[in-house]
């Protein structure tokens, strides 16, 4: 980058547009990982047996790896001194670990078939839900191993007045990334009448995330590369993340009520996307469960499955085509009138659109309401982590950020067990086969984003 943009102010940058544009790329590989993760583990996962409930404990991956990685390697990369940086280790090691998953996680059940003759042993009869069970805690765990340095490089590099906006530039990046990484597959078939594979679409995801990542380690500078580490180490001793995770409990007022407001927030986001693609291709769609069915009706469903995820697919690259749209205004609104009100009335329009999807299966309604959600989506993106910033101390912002994690995390735990418990025990039967109420996700969503929405207006934020 310019390093004659480099403010006064400790070595603080306020970038230009192209700069926050190049700052964002890594996240925008990192959204495809991501993504793929979202839409595509529920068919995979359910086709090697896994039931709606063992579908939620797969997906303990998530917010299990948040809550242990996030911190520990935020604390790490505060005190990491390399000559690429401090934070940049971290986000290359996640990158080329989740692209290996990101392959192998469609390919479980023959990776499974290889393992067991390499023993000399009969395959198991879920053998290959094992291993992708695996591939997913190791997606998980690196991602979340890339997220939390790569937020902290905004406060460790940028200057304060442009913490909310980059923090938009990467609601855009991952409303970009999502849409062409959602949209691919349904393009494919829309012009060419090609159904792209899963494992192409997975394939295609690690390499967006290996690539996208390696050019912002490549293209970005941190700032304590260029500061002189025995300056450094004589004005502030090393910290510990238990030093960092007092600092945080001793905050603010206003700190507890952000965590608890991104606690309630994530409950409802999760209520989306761990079961949306389930809820296109059993609710809208109307096709069974199969996870305990013969090969012979799964194959009768092959079709009907492709059409669903291909509109969940869809679903997704229109909420996150509004995400991108909006990323950049909201940004602009939230430096004119302040976070907590645009924040306030983005959480309610998302609100509003999971009550109406929970009572529809038009795929046209689902799919536009889905673009409505987008709005609150783009918000959640961006400006908890602004508020935050506003009181995080110099020197632990890596650790903050892992910790402030696990109020994204911790609600995902609930999700995975007591939602899909929940899903679980709700079952029924249509004139096809078993079947359950997935459209019950998006109710508790709906309500616990109402609840997030009322801690935001109790939220007052510093006068700048």
């Amino acid at each position: 980058m310019d390093e004659n943009t480099s403010a006064a102010n400790n070595g603080l940058r306020k970038l230009t547009t192209f700069q926050l544009l190049n700052f964002c790329l890594g996240f925008f590989g990192l959204q495809f990982a991501w993504q793929m993760r979202i839409i595509l583990s529920g068919p995979v996962t359910e086709d090697l047996g896994a039931s709606p409930f063992i579908f939620g404990l797969i997906w303990l991956a998530g917010p299990v790896t948040g809550m242990v990685v996030q911190p520990i390697i935020g604390a790490l990369s505060d005190n990491t001194h390399t000559k690429f940086g401090r934070r940049r280790p971290y986000l290359m090691l996640g990158a080329v670990l989740a692209a290996m998953a990101l392959w192998a996680f469609p390919n479980s059940e023959t990776i499974a078939g290889v393992i067991a003759q390499q023993l000399h042993i009969p395959v198991p009869a879920l053998g290959g839900l094992l291993v992708a069970a695996v591939m997913i805690w190791i997606i998980d765990a690196c991602v979340n191993a890339a997220q939390g340095p790569y937020r902290a490089l905004i406060p460790d590099n940028i200057v304060p007045e442009q913490h909310s906006i980059a923090n938009s530039y990467l609601s855009f990046a991952i409303g970009l990334g999502s849409v062409i990484a959602a949209g691919t597959a349904p393009f494919l078939k829309w012009i060419f009448d090609y159904q792209m594979s899963i494992e192409a679409q997975f394939i295609m995801a690690a390499l967006a995330f290996l690539l996208g990542m390696s050019w912002t380690c490549l293209t970005f500078s941190e700032k304590h590369q260029e500061t002189d580490k025995s300056d450094e180490c004589t004005e502030k001793p090393a910290h510990t993340f238990i030093d960092d995770l007092k600092t945080f409990l001793n905050s603010s007022p206003e700190v507890y009520k952000i965590c608890i407001m991104q606690f309630f927030t994530w409950i409802g986001v999760m209520c989306m996307f761990i079961f949306f693609t389930q809820f296109a291709i059993h609710t809208v769609y109307g096709v069974p469960d199969l996870s305990v069915v013969s090969d012979l009706m799964k194959d009768n469903y092959e079709n009907s499955v492709a059409q669903a995820t291909n509109f969940s697919s869809i679903c997704f690259a229109v909420l996150n085509l509004v995400c991108f749209i909006v990323s950049i205004p909201i940004g602009i609104f939230s430096t004119k009138y302040g976070n907590k009100i645009v924040h306030l009335f983005s959480l309610i329009i998302m609100t509003a659109a999971y009550l109406l999807i929970g009572f529809t299966t038009n795929p046209i309604a689902v799919m536009i309401l889905m673009g409505l959600a987008g709005i609150g989506w783009s918000s959640i993106l961006s400006l908890p982590f602004a508020m935050l910033s506003e009181y995080i101390q110099k020197g632990s912002e890596g650790a903050v950020m892992g910790i402030f994690n696990i109020f994204i995390a911790g609600p995902q735990i609930l999700v995975c067990t007591i939602v899909a418990w929940i899903i679980s025990k709700c079952d029924f039967q249509s004139v096809e086969g078993l079947n359950y109420h997935w459209e019950y996700t998006f109710f508790i969503g709906a309500f616990v984003l109402l609840l997030s929405a009322i801690i935001t207006n109790m939220i007052k934020e510093k006068v700048k």
